[in-house]
């Protein structure tokens, strides 16, 4: 009898989780699933999307047992795979994340600069809990190389899934040196012509909203001044952290654009397919990079399948003249046995000076928390590319450090 897995996905109130689900029916006949349970911290966010996952199942999933709960005890009970997608603190601190570093003229994100400094200190608490629930082998992988790689294959016409990537960095800050296609030819230089000559736009464009597309489009600044490789989307506030702070809003930032469009919309039509009682009608999921890879990952692992994928691992020479215990970002194949990483050998001066810089952040950033050191913290956001200026990560940081006060540890 073929093998069934039983799956709890941890964030089972985010508005990724309908595409999530979606993707599990999808690939039900390559990836079979027993049970699957969503589970929160926050009842009344998972309840409308737990509604509609119930409904979804029972039309196209009837064999595979679903549950929605807030209790530990029934999320974590005989797991094969463990899906996080947790934001510690919600939309509501997301959106201090990005306001805050704007009012002293810094770039305001979720994931970079102070705003990613705020969310990573929040979110350290409730990961070591997840992991000492969980208590297993973890993986870690970011979608944007996935939602850029299905982006270069809609420029040029072809299947993704048929680019074999080369890649380096560290999450959210990385580039792809070489892109085969399945004829074993290097699409790099085409994709540098095209975006040069044309712009860039997301392989979804239709269904973003404009910061995002504002945010691809920068991938051409990125390539005229620096063209060695194609640059993952986020290491524009790296490079442009002034130009970015002066084109961002500090009234209305990407958080109130996510909570003005794609939650709204996920939640209004998860309670509509819910009072109809039919997912039939929905289209809360469009194209969904984030649902179809989550899945497919736990299929290469289950099966064996070593497909390739952009992963988050500790270095140990992958980039040779980076720090051994530097947690980078590299393709791998992924089967059962774990990612098998490929190296890059060493880069060349600016790039190695740019990760070496983001890693002394993150490593300071990591023992501001479990020091409680405000020395370190500072220090942290000081090296960071978006501040730079120790004067605004002082005031930055104790801006922050209120705003947080709930979730961070007391830094002295």
């Amino acid at each position: 009898m073929e093998s069934k897995f039983n799956i709890v996905l941890v964030g089972g109130g985010s508005t990724w989780t309908p595409g999530i689900l979606k993707a599990i029916c999808k690939k039900k006949g390559d990836f079979p699933l027993a049970k699957i349970v969503l589970y929160d911290v926050d009842e009344n966010r998972q309840e409308p999307i737990g509604q509609f996952g119930e409904i979804l199942f029972k039309e196209d999933y009837p064999e595979c047992e679903f549950i929605y709960t807030t209790d530990k005890k029934v999320a974590f009970t005989e797991m094969d795979y463990v899906f996080c997608q947790m934001r510690t603190g919600g939309y509501t601190m997301r959106e201090l994340d990005e306001k805050i570093p704007l009012t002293e003229g810094v770039v305001g994100q979720e994931t970079c600069g102070p705003g990613g400094f705020a969310y990573g200190m929040r979110s350290i608490r409730d990961m070591i809990a997840l992991v000492n629930d969980v208590r297993s082998i973890i993986l870690n992988i970011c979608d944007q190389p996935v939602n850029l790689l299905r982006s270069y294959g809609r420029l040029l016409n072809i299947d993704p899934n048929e680019l074999e990537p080369v890649y380096f960095g560290l999450n959210h800050f990385g580039w792809f040196t070489n892109l085969y296609n399945k004829d074993g030819v290097d699409m790099v230089p085409k994709l540098k012509e095209i975006i040069t000559s044309k712009g860039f736009i997301p392989v979804d464009a239709e269904q973003r909203d404009q910061s995002w597309l504002d945010t691809y489009s920068m991938v051409r600044d990125m390539l005229v001044d620096f063209p060695e490789y194609l640059p993952n989307t986020y290491l524009q506030y790296y490079l442009y952290p002034e130009y970015k702070a002066a084109k961002l809003d500090s009234n209305y930032t990407r958080a109130n654009e996510v909570m003005d469009g794609r939650e709204k919309r996920v939640f209004e039509e998860c309670r509509a397919a819910v009072k109809a009682g039919t997912t039939k009608l929905s289209s809360v999921v469009h194209n969904d990079a984030h649902g179809d890879m989550i899945v497919e990952v736990a299929e290469s692992i289950a099966y064996n399948k070593n497909k390739t994928y952009i992963v988050i691992m500790q270095n140990n020479g992958l980039i040779e003249n980076i720090p051994n215990d530097a947690m980078v970002e590299v393709a791998a194949s992924l089967g059962i046995n774990g990612p098998k990483p490929y190296g890059v050998g060493k880069v060349d001066t600016f790039y190695k000076a740019m990760i070496e810089n983001q890693f002394a952040y993150e490593r300071l950033t990591v023992e501001a928390y479990f020091e409680g050191s405000y020395n370190k913290a500072l220090k942290a956001l000081t090296l960071n590319r978006t501040v730079i200026d120790a004067k605004k990560a002082r005031r930055v940081l104790d801006k922050l450090i209120e705003a947080n006060k709930d979730y961070w540890p007391a830094l002295v």
